[in-house]
């Protein structure tokens, strides 16, 4: 029989996402409404090993709801990947009395969450929060909504000065090993090419398509290129590649960085992240441990944790079909 669940933890760890304080204010108000305990950890897993958290109640998270970031604040702990780091924060959990943890993060938060779970039984709840949407289990994670809406208006922005220049702009968006925000942002902001690194399109289809644009009338372009695309060392060099050998073009180039984590969640991200987490509470309520919640065909379900990181998220490839077609 599963042990009672008296008093949960809640920490974010990895890359902040916006929205993470609508899951920590979720967390929070519903263990008060289950009158359960809740304390959060400052800094992830680095807060645990030091034993680093603060007891939170329903009025601890008032009006954090609007806010980006995250107040529990993340980092990557280097120790914690150490089993004696491990046993350092699972001392921890246990000298605070802690039953459970629910995880506000990515598939490195999932993986920590898992070793604490197999190697000194603590039960653990992943929730998925990154602007990348790279987690399988769930169609959308916290944060991912706003970084797209983030990075189309900055791409609306831009497209207004390249009109007025005749301009090429390549724009590098988040995406390291994913192209979900490139290829969605892209289409939405009716970029002339998508570079993501699922697909690997070659320079020569790159060079083709920009000389197609420019045959068409076009005067200006966009180029959405995922940080993690494969057809160039990095957007600079692919920028310089363009100019060497389409010197009409006047291509510049703009780096979004960590702009897209920022900012004030949409509803979107808000109400997810309130549905997940009033569900992660719920799971722990009823014994269940080491999973993930998600959002499948606007559904909360369930995925063990361990499942979630074996299974790859892929892009709708779908999506590079329609942009071409879109941007003839």
């Amino acid at each position: 029989m599963a042990k009672k669940i008296k008093k949960i933890g809640v920490l974010t760890s990895g890359g902040d996402a916006p929205g993470m304080n609508a899951a920590i204010r979720a967390v929070v108000r519903a263990c008060a409404y289950y009158q359960t305990e809740c304390v959060g950890f400052y800094r992830g897993f680095q807060g645990v090993i030091e034993g680093d958290f603060v007891a939170l109640n329903a009025r601890s998270v008032r009006n954090i709801l609007p806010y980006g970031g995250t107040i529990l604040q993340s980092a990557r702990s280097r120790e914690f990947m150490t089993k004696e780091g491990r046993a350092k924060a699972a001392a921890k959990i246990k000298e605070a009395e802690v039953d459970a943890v629910i995880l506000i993060g990515g598939d490195g938060t999932f993986r920590g969450g898992l070793a604490l779970s197999e190697e000194h039984g603590i039960p653990c709840i992943g929730v998925p929060g990154t602007i990348d949407n790279d987690i399988s289990g769930t169609n959308f994670t916290i944060g991912y909504d706003t970084a797209l809406n983030t990075v189309v208006d900055a791409i609306d922005k831009i497209r207004d000065t390249a009109s007025s220049h005749n301009r090429l702009f390549f724009v590098e968006v988040m995406g390291r090993d994913a192209g979900f925000i490139a290829l969605n942002s892209g289409i939405g902001a009716g970029a002339e090419e998508i570079l993501i690194p699922e697909e690997d399109l070659g320079l020569e289809r790159l060079l083709n398509s920009l000389e197609r644009s420019r045959r068409s009338g076009k005067t200006s372009s966009i180029v959405v290129v995922s940080e993690g695309d494969k057809i160039g060392k990095n957007v600079f060099e692919l920028a310089e590649y363009v100019k060497e050998n389409l010197p009409y073009y006047d291509a510049k180039v703009t780096v979004l960085g960590h702009i897209q984590r920022g900012g004030k969640p949409t509803c979107f991200d808000r109400v997810l992240a309130s549905r997940l987490c009033v569900k992660a509470v719920e799971l722990l309520m009823d014994g269940n441990r080491d999973v993930m919640v998600g959002l499948v065909n606007n559904d909360i379900v369930y995925t063990s944790i361990s499942k979630a990181l074996k299974t790859e998220h892929t892009v709708n490839k779908d999506l590079l079909r329609i942009s071409d077609i879109l941007s003839t």
